[in-house]
């Protein structure tokens, strides 16, 4: 069988699908928390804060159709469900923390770029009509 070779440049190359998936807020969050072990959903929910129910439950469906993470159920007097990384999952996990610490890392500047333009923006147009 011959291997595909991807090419994110070309709209009809489904690594764009990836990219959507992988670039989206809650899937950069929800990953990265799973590369610290296998967790339940109120566990990944409190971990990441600010994200609904029905968008965690959305994006980890998401993100187990796409074989990034699996899903568990654990047999116990009360049933509940646990998700890990999956193999694949791993191989990203490392990448998008490095976001995550660039975040963390650069925030200030982005914070004070925003506000320099805002302000800009406010005291008029930068270029004559």
């Amino acid at each position: 069988m011959q291997r595909k070779v991807g090419d994110v440049y070309d709209s009809t190359c489904s690594a764009r699908d990836a990219l959507e998936l992988i670039a989206s807020k809650w899937a950069m969050l929800i990953l990265p928390a799973l590369a610290q072990g296998p967790m339940r959903t109120a566990q990944l929910r409190r971990k990441i804060g600010g994200i609904s129910q029905k968008v965690l439950t959305q994006t980890l469906r998401a993100l187990e159709r796409n074989g990034l993470i699996v899903r568990t159920e654990m047999p116990a007097r009360r049933r509940h469900v646990e998700y890990r990384l999956s193999r694949l999952g791993l191989s990203l996990s490392g990448a998008l923390a490095v976001l995550d610490r660039w975040a963390e890392r650069h925030f200030p500047e982005l914070d004070l770029a925003r506000e320099r333009y805002d302000a800009q923006q406010r005291s008029g147009p930068k270029y004559p009509m």
